[in-house]
């Protein structure tokens, strides 16, 4: 029992000294016991593992490319039956951490999310990045029959029993789709119960984004139309 509170990290030095106080003050309000990992790049770039010593977090290299690879890393290190994976850029208010907890254990859901788009959540980000979001949270909402407001947060909570039975193949930001729809197609009547907490979604605290717009769009494009696939084969193997 506990949580397993996961951080993807790339040069994430001084945004970490900021954020881990702040997480570990909120994740102790839950009353489980519970690990911080953070995921650095597979080479170390800057001195993210002296941060994790001062507070006391898990320090691992991340063992395939991308931010898919992180994700999986984070999945296979991950010791505690609960999963909370946020950005480690100072984006995602830990303030919420108590509140995800609470709806996931109280109303028994699959997975709760962070959400900046459900009734009170506020996004911080670019006006152009919010629009090309919700277009691509409407056309996987609608294709991969996802019910929740928010799928292209990582602003997690999971059972990391069950995101240990998913195989992943996406190596960029694409793969939190994917793992809502392979932990779906896991389900034995295909659907998952979303909870969503709104959240305000802030501009990271320091350094630079490392999304690439036009390859995240054309990835997550990709993605759509092979994540399609995936959803009707498993129908028609349902339906034989």
């Amino acid at each position: 029992m506990g949580i397993s509170v996961v951080l993807l990290a790339y040069k994430e030095e001084e945004n970490l000294r900021v954020l881990l106080p702040e997480i570990i003050e909120n994740v102790e309000k839950c009353n489980e016991d519970y690990e911080i990992l953070v995921v650095d790049t597979a080479k170390p770039l800057d001195n993210t593992a002296d941060v994790c010593k001062e507070y006391g977090a898990r320090y691992i290299n991340q063992e395939e490319p991308g931010f898919g690879g992180a994700f999986r890393t984070a999945i296979k290190y991950a010791e505690k039956d609960k999963f909370l994976i946020m950005d480690s850029d100072g984006s995602h208010p830990p303030k919420q951490i108590p509140e995800i907890h609470k709806m996931f254990v109280e109303d028994k859901c699959d997975v709760v999310i962070g959400s900046r788009y459900c009734k009170g959540g506020v996004s911080n980000d670019a006006k152009s990045s919010q629009i090309m979001s919700h277009l691509l949270n409407f056309a996987f909402r609608v294709c991969l029959g996802l019910n929740a407001n928010d799928l292209s947060t990582d602003y997690r909570m999971y059972h990391t029993k069950a995101l240990k039975k998913v195989q992943l193949e996406c190596e960029n930001y694409d793969v939190l789709e994917e793992v809502l729809l392979r932990l779906k197609l896991n389900k034995p009547n295909k659907q998952l119960k979303f909870g969503e907490v709104p959240i305000n979604f802030q501009k990271r605290l320091y350094g630079e984004s490392k999304r690439q717009l036009v390859k995240f769009i054309i990835s997550y494009i990709k993605t759509l139309f092979r994540l399609i696939g995936v959803r009707i084969a498993a129908t028609f193997k349902k339906s034989k």
